[in-house]
């Protein structure tokens, strides 16, 4: 069976993952190490026998579909935080990474670890690929890369990589325990600045305080601040759709869609929740159907022009499990599924002009797909140089992150339709995921047997400090004097795709992916520095 194993790898993928899944599935106390259970089974494989092998290529194409699959999903709300928060969030991040480089110094001074393995160390706790292959291109500019530095850099690496996951998991599971983080209450304030959907519900209102009389709906609206959507007005007996200039006479009743929170409010400040039948019977009807049509996705509603087209209201929109109030600055995405109060004459009309087709939306865009990352590998090839001292590049991970994050807030342009569907989406980042874990796992795996010695344990014990403290500085920091919510933070420290996915379903949502959208690229770069610094500084 081993050799079999060893002839097929990917036999050794799909068993890997397999095995692994099924062991992330597995709850204690309500928790699971979900998708990441596989980079520990790829770990256990690759420690059994070093000619396990997983070829390189699956390693590098699960990290390409699953970096730029996270910057389409996230480029919209990560412009939108940094041009609220951004000055704020990138002091804080790079603070972070300088702190985490001085805790690397601590350490080596403390165990007495040479400059090359502390600086593998860093790189391998820090799970940071590109910096380790920076120290190595430093080396190999001053003619070390065939030196025991450079088998000294790659041993500390191979040591503190596992221990660089684990290592964010603890932090997250002692800071969450110790301030009593409540993810429920942290989501509701988050609703506002990030796609994560409401539980909406609707009533009709019966219009009864003169505070609500005899004014415009959109003088109304504004002055409170409502998040929510008017659907049919029955004003002076008659049914129509509702529109901005409305007025109303006291009796007159107003549909409305939102939480039942906002609901209530919206009723205390017009009168009361009507339980009469008036909306029955009319020339209107409500219905979900599906955005499959290309023209459209891409689109704020507001720029659809619907009222003018057709009568029809938009007044929710269901992306995934998340429903969210339709708004005119909502864009529009491929397999949203669309509710509107349209009159009856119209629905044919508005089902063609919006595609509702389960089929289409089913389908990944191949042309625009593949030049987004086309563009996104062509990016991270270019190598960067600061001040002539330290290059980089951006690699297989930063180029279709960045372009994915442009790409993900530009949705379309022209003809082309860079967003993809919901469901491709999430299909797209689980493949990447499990292709790199099980391709790291078995590698990081074949490294801790092969470069066994006898300081390993001071070696992953500073991996451990490292990664650990690190962690819990920039949690602690952030959620308490910086004042980032601490779901945000999940995704900060979440240097790892294993541990994003951990954060994912620890918080119960996405939430996690926009903070390591927002840390990635920064971190990218700042640790390919740091570990230079490190080493030189060191030396």
């Amino acid at each position: 069976m081993k050799q079999i194993i060893i002839d097929h790898p990917l036999l050794l993928l799909f068993l890997v993952a397999a095995i692994g899944y099924s062991i992330g599935s597995i709850k204690i106390k309500g928790s699971s190490l979900g998708v990441a259970a596989i980079l520990f089974v790829g770990l256990a494989f690759g420690a059994t026998s070093k000619d396990f092998q997983i070829p390189e290529i699956i390693f590098m194409l699960g990290l390409v579909l699953f970096v730029y699959s996270i910057g389409l999903s996230s480029g919209d709300a990560f412009f939108k935080s940094y041009r609220k928060n951004g000055l704020r969030d990138f002091l804080f991040i790079i603070s972070m990474l300088i702190l985490s480089g001085l805790i690397a110094i601590g350490v080596s001074f403390l165990f007495g670890i040479d400059a090359a393995k502390i600086t593998g160390i860093y790189a391998g706790s820090t799970t940071n690929t590109p910096a380790l292959a920076g120290v190595l291109d430093y080396l190999a500019s001053n003619n070390l890369s065939q030196s025991v530095q450079a088998d000294h850099v790659v041993v500390g690496y191979s040591y503190s990589y596992p221990m660089g996951v684990l290592g964010s998991m603890i932090a997250i599971i002692l800071l969450q325990a110790v301030l009593k983080i409540n993810f429920s209450k942290e989501l509701d304030g988050l609703k506002s600045e990030y796609p994560v959907g409401n539980n909406l519900t609707s009533k009709s209102i019966e219009v009864l305080n003169e505070q609500a009389i005899g004014i415009e709906l959109r003088d109304l609206n504004k002055s409170q601040k409502w998040n929510v959507t008017f659907g049919r007005v029955n004003i002076s007996d008659t049914i129509s759709l509702s529109n901005f200039d409305n007025k109303f006479k006291k009796g007159d009743e107003v549909f409305v869609v939102g939480s039942e929170e906002e609901l209530l409010r919206v009723a205390k400040f017009m009168g009361r929740v009507s339980d009469k039948n008036s909306w029955y019977g009319d020339d209107y009807d409500s219905r979900r159907i599906f955005v499959s049509n290309p023209k459209v996705v891409g689109r704020t509603l507001s720029s659809l022009n619907l009222d003018e087209k057709y009568g029809a209201i938009i007044t929710r929109i269901r992306r995934g499990d998340v429903d969210m109030i339709a708004k005119g600055y909502t864009i529009l995405q491929q397999g949203d599924r669309i509710r509107f109060v349209a009159r009856r004459k119209d629905l044919k009309a508005l089902s063609k002009y919006f595609g509702d087709s389960y089929q289409a939306v089913s389908k990944v865009n191949l042309f625009s797909f593949g030049l987004g990352i086309g563009i996104g590998l062509l990016l991270g090839l270019i190598e960067f140089s600061i001040g002539g001292l330290f290059s980089f590049k951006l690699g297989y991970a930063g180029g279709p992150l960045i372009v994915g994050l442009f790409l993900g807030a530009l949705q379309r342009t022209g003809p082309i339709v860079w967003s993809l569907p919901y469901s491709a989406n999430v299909t797209l980042q689980q493949i990447g995921l499990i292709l790199l874990l099980s391709a790291v796992g078995v590698r990081a795996g074949n490294s801790f047997v092969e470069s066994f010695t006898s300081d390993a344990f001071v070696m992953i014990g500073a991996s451990a400090i490292i990664s650990i403290v690190s962690a819990i500085l920039t949690l602690w920091i952030g959620y308490k004097l910086v004042k980032i919510p601490f779901t945000l933070l999940m995704g900060m420290v979440s240097n790892q795709p294993a541990i994003l996915d951990f954060a994912n379903e620890r918080a119960g949502s996405n939430i996690p992916n926009f903070g390591y959208t927002m840390m990635f690229p920064i971190a990218l770069i700042g640790k390919i520095v740091i570990a230079q610094l490190i080493y030189v500084l060191l030396t």
